[in-house]
């Protein structure tokens, strides 16, 4: 295989493996799971916080464009190497270096699998909450990335409130160590937590050092269906106003309940306008009685049906339904358009109504379910690309819906970015005396501009 003549004085500098230029390479580099593809011209494995710090020297001395990469699950073409360039890849680096029982703490690779490390914690009565629904197969990298969240993030918070301290490359090459092992530092800037969330455009994270929290020892939650999501939005304000901090709160619309009949047979989803999931965790006995008092909550809101699972095989029953949602969607035929908005929490039942009118407005069915105890709805506008109309319709189906949130002081992602996908609408999100800040700090830190070019900075 033989390396563009441009990188052969780079690849003397590696492994003989920590570089390809295989067809093969460059096609798995090229995308993710949104819909935009580019070729990079290499793929760099690297092995080590060395190599990366290598590579990146080498690319910034001559301008080369470099696209930090994870596991490639994300959902808006955030490591899309739109420009060309090295696509730098993390996977190989996928070591837990350290699982401390005494310090609370996880010290990780960036590519380790989120779920590795959760089932390597839970061995030792340690928990590690952030759940994305591709914890199975995203990085810890990559989630850093983003700031990913799930479920639990209700009750738990996101990735950025487990990360306390970073090993970062900057764009030149110099590494830096950020932040510490310990749970509470006011020492100078929070700058480790810059880079959570930043999209690969302000360094390339090669080691985490994550909290950990004590093992919750009893799970528990109830299923419940509704006629409709506006019986559903009752529930879930009387739960809170009782209360109740739940794990998790999910909510599911009518569409999505039908696709998971015909792909799982969930008869007790027939009929339904709406179904709730609402998970408590704790110590057992406190957990039962506060299930019980849940149950009698979410009857006065006049559900269907209210159904229960104890313990972690009864609670995973749920949830193993839930994660058919995305894939029951797929399985219409239809090309699903994720977009995982968030609203303030009081204004959940004004974007169901705006979404109820976009879809009669445009012709295109709308999914919503999601996060709804913290606001983080995931709408998929669920187009029929055999129809030249309706892809356009989809379009402005999409600024509307962006606009409609943004109108209701919410935010145009949650969990996923910004990337390629959202790039449009970045404009109308970011205030102009905020967007150049971003501006100001890309340029402190990436002042030859090539760490993942071409997104929503540019």
């Amino acid at each position: 295989m033989t390396l563009p003549a441009k990188y052969r004085a780079l690849a003397k500098q590696l492994e003989a493996d920590e570089l390809t230029a295989a067809p093969d390479h460059l096609a798995a580099h090229a995308g993710d799971k949104w819909f935009a593809r580019a070729l990079p011209e290499l793929v760099a494995l690297p092995r080590s916080t060395k190599s990366v710090s290598t590579i990146l020297r080498f690319a910034n001395q001559r301008r080369i464009p470099v696209t930090p990469r994870g596991a490639g699950h994300g959902y808006v073409g955030g490591c899309v190497p739109s420009q060309g360039g090295i696509a730098l890849s993390l996977a190989r680096m996928n070591r837990i270096r350290e699982i401390s029982a005494a310090d609370f703490v996880a010290v990780v690779e960036p590519g380790v699998l989120t779920a590795t490390l959760q089932q390597q914690v839970e061995r030792r009565g340690l928990y590690y909450p952030p759940d994305p629904a591709s914890r199975a197969d995203c990085s810890l990298g990559g989630n850093i990335a983003t700031n990913a969240g799930g479920p639990r993030c209700l009750k738990y918070g996101v990735t950025r409130d487990y990360v306390l301290g970073l090993e970062v490359i900057l764009a030149d090459g110099t590494p830096v160590r950020l932040g510490s092992r310990t749970h509470k530092n006011k020492t100078g800037f929070d700058l480790h937590r810059l880079f959570v969330g930043s999209e690969g455009m302000l360094g390339v994270v090669t080691e985490a050092t994550l909290k950990l929290i004590p093992l919750p020892p009893f799970r528990a939650c109830l299923g419940v269906g509704f006629d409709s999501m506006k019986s559903a939005a009752k529930a879930l304000r009387a739960i809170f106003a009782a209360g109740f901090l739940p794990a998790a709160l999910e909510l599911a619309d009518e569409f999505t309940l039908r696709a998971a009949v015909k792909r799982t047979g969930a008869r007790e989803l027939e009929g339904c306008g709406a179904h709730m999931i609402v998970e408590l965790d704790g110590q057992e006995a406190s957990v039962r009685r506060e299930l019980r008092d849940l149950a009698r909550v979410v009857r006065g809101a006049g559900p269907k049906f209210v159904q229960r699972g104890l313990g972690h095989a009864g609670v995973e029953r749920f949830w193993g339904l839930r994660r058919e949602f995305s894939y029951s969607l797929r399985d219409t035929g239809l090309t699903k358009l994720n977009e995982d908005i968030v609203v303030p929490r009081g204004q959940l039942e004004s974007l169901f109504r705006f979404t109820a009118r976009l879809q009669r407005k445009f012709g295109i069915p709308i999914a919503c379910f999601g996060h709804a105890g913290d606001g983080n709805i995931h709408i998929n506008v669920m187009r029929d690309d055999r129809d030249p109309a309706q892809r356009e319709r989809s379009e402005a189906c999409l600024d509307e819906l962006f606009r409609g949130v943004l109108a209701l002081g919410g935010v145009v992602t949650g969990e996923h970015g910004i990337g390629l996908a959202k790039q449009p609408w970045w404009p109308l999100a970011m205030p102009p005396s905020a967007d150049q800040l971003h501006r100001t700090l890309k340029t402190a830190l990436d002042p030859q501009g090539i760490l993942n070019p071409g997104k929503f900075l540019g």
